[in-house]
């Protein structure tokens, strides 16, 4: 007769700890967040948004986090933070005289909408320092005037 011999499976041990996350949550120091422009401290959990209150639905700023919520904050004290509304005007838009764009680190994106009296839809490029872009449709060029330290926009 043959005999079989059955092992049950047993935990290694009782003591299993996994890993807890309220342990990391606990040691990592977060930002409050910015309910004002003058609150943010830069790229960390100043912009991200608290949320909602249960049982009610978010604003756009309630859920708004990162650039997003920095354009909100900025709209409800009635700056614009990303300059929109100002468009570069200095330079006359030709390789030897190119649209000054100004920048802090070194590039920027530049949408083109045309000439005076020639306006086409958006054309947007990147400009970098040293490079200048030039609009396809109508031929505009701009380049990047740093408004930085020297050295700093380059990495």
């Amino acid at each position: 007769m043959f005999s079989r011999s059955v092992r049950v499976a047993r935990p290694v041990s009782n003591n299993l700890r996994f890993f807890a996350t309220s342990r990391i949550q606990l040691q990592t120091k977060v930002a409050a967040t910015a309910t004002k422009l003058s609150e943010v401290t830069g790229p960390d959990d100043s912009l991200i948004g608290k949320g909602a209150a249960p049982g009610t639905i978010p604003t756009d700023l309630d859920q708004a986090t990162g650039l997003e919520r920095f354009e909100y904050l900025g709209k409800r004290e009635g700056i614009d933070v990303f300059d929109l509304e100002n468009p570069v005007s200095v330079g006359a838009g030709t390789m030897a005289d190119p649209y000054q764009v100004p920048s802090y680190i070194g590039n920027r994106y530049v949408g083109c909408t045309g000439k005076d009296g020639e306006q086409h839809d958006p054309y947007w490029m990147q400009v970098e320092d040293g490079k200048p872009g030039r609009c396809w449709h109508c031929g505009n060029v701009f380049a990047i005037k740093y408004l930085g330290e020297p050295g700093h926009s380059h990495h």
